[in-house]
């Protein structure tokens, strides 16, 4: 008799037990990035009131006799599943699409979160909203190009807007343009409007060492007695009043002042770049075909006494038989097309964006775009088996499997999402349908200590 009394009290126990994980999932139902909680039973010891008989030659075998003593709570369980994604239109507001976890610096350890509700605070560190600083890989500045090595050690990311951007000089121009095939020669006795139609330029903006602007210009004109070849010459800062000394030429050291100007681009029958040839009659016809050019300017000397500072660049025509990023020579009108220069002045980072491999790329008021580093994700192999400790935030277990820290999409790791965040995956219509169970499971086991002790009562009647 008493054993059913026990066997409802811990019915009741444990299903209060699964009420309250109820209740804290539907608590948390818009909670960003939470994952709710499941209570599974299980049944408990048995009381054994006679044991297995095997069979014998006149019997048959004979089950155990068992009475059970209740049941108790096998495990709860979270449920990593999936949230639905809400935009918010918030730059660092960020969510993964598949598996994986944010890592935090929690005072020197790691901790783990699916909320990606983060900011940034006074100084640009990437945190969350109690202060915890987003790890990840700071991009690295080697020979002027932003490395990202993501096999080193992680870091704190931090996004300095306002930041300088230092200026750059103008090392390399690159040309994608295409010269008219049907571009008529200009005789020596041409007029002025027959020089012009004859002749085709292209200007680009050029920066010196602290950012100056200044102009490069190409003019191209059909060589005479020739159907695919140009002449072109380069004049740094035409309009200006000062002469900048423009040179041309081949070799691996920039051209001396006062050297020639122009230079000579052969085509094939196709119309592709085939060579190029300077003025001292060095030419290159294999690969990409390169021309020195080197001038001189007075504003980038600092002191401004006069004295002229020699710069050079160099002039990429494009690749021997190449079509996209290379001259050419179509029955088309002349294009102006220079591809890109790599110098820049001096700008300020005014935004940045994350993309969905959580590379951090500045944007900065002078048209450069700069990688700032990339967030890191972590994934674990029994992602259940982390330790939930609040603030959204989990820690590594024994059983949860160290973490496997990573670049997002490589590892089963999902993929950034920026501008969203992920919602709870509590499902409101599942929670009160469990509710309802659990209610109907509690009111079950009241009624069986309320049976039993209406036998007891019988019991104790029995005599009167």
């Amino acid at each position: 008799m008493m054993r059913s009394l026990f066997a409802g009290v811990s019915g009741l126990q444990n299903h209060q037990t699964r009420m309250d994980v109820i209740g804290n999932n539907i608590a948390n139902i818009n909670t960003t990035g939470f994952k709710r909680g499941r209570v599974n039973f299980q049944d408990m010891f048995y009381q054994q009131m006679q044991g297995a008989a095997r069979p014998t030659e006149v019997l048959g075998g004979v089950n155990p006799v068992e009475v059970g003593l209740g049941m108790t709570i096998a495990s709860i369980d979270t449920i990593h599943t999936q949230g639905s994604f809400q935009s918010t239109g918030v730059g660092t507001d960020l969510a993964i699409n598949g598996n994986g976890f944010f890592i935090l610096d929690d005072r020197g350890a790691e901790v783990y979160t699916r909320a990606g509700n983060f900011y940034l605070d006074r100084e640009g560190t990437l945190v969350n909203s109690n202060g915890l600083r987003v790890q990840g890989w700071m991009a690295e500045d080697i020979g002027g190009t932003r490395i990202l090595d993501t096999s080193r050690s992680l870091e704190s990311l931090v996004i300095p807007v306002g930041a300088k951007d230092e200026a750059r000089e103008t090392t390399m121009v690159y040309f994608a343009c295409n010269l008219d095939k049907r571009t008529p020669e200009i005789a020596d006795d041409a007029s002025e409007a027959e020089i012009r139609a004859g002749a085709w330029s292209t200007s680009i903006n050029i920066y010196d060492s602290f950012g100056d602007l200044h102009v490069a210009r190409v003019v191209f004109t059909r060589v005479p007695g020739t159907n695919n070849s140009w002449q072109g010459e380069v004049i740094v800062n035409p309009d200006s009043e000062i002469p900048t000394n423009t040179s041309v030429g081949m070799g691996d050291d920039p051209p001396a002042p006062g050297g020639p100007t122009v230079f000579v681009v052969n085509f094939d029958n196709n119309g592709m770049l085939m060579s190029v040839v300077d003025a001292a009659g060095n030419e290159d016809a294999a690969g990409s075909l390169i021309m020195n050019v080197a001038y001189d300017l007075q504003t980038a000397n600092p002191q401004d006494d006069g004295t002229m500072t020699r710069h050079n660049f160099q002039l990429n025509l494009g690749t021997v038989g190449g079509l996209t990023n290379s001259m050419t020579q179509y029955a088309e009108r002349s294009s102006t097309r220079i591809n890109e220069q790599n110098g820049n002045p001096m700008g300020y980072l005014e935004n940045f964006r994350i993309d969905s491999a959580g590379v951090i790329t500045g944007i900065f008021d002078n048209g450069n775009l700069r990688v700032i580093g990339q967030i890191g994700l972590a994934s674990f192999t029994n992602q259940g088996g982390l330790e939930k400790i609040g603030d959204n935030n989990y820690r590594m277990t024994t059983n949860s499997g160290n973490a496997n820290i990573g670049t997002s999409g490589l590892a089963g790791k999902g993929f950034i999402q920026a501008g969203v965040l992920e919602m709870s995956n509590v499902d409101m219509a599942d929670q009160f349908t469990d509710m309802i169970i659990t209610q109907r499971g509690f009111q079950a086991n009241s009624r069986t200590i309320q049976t039993a002790d209406q036998m007891l009562q019988e019991l104790l009647t029995l005599k009167r």
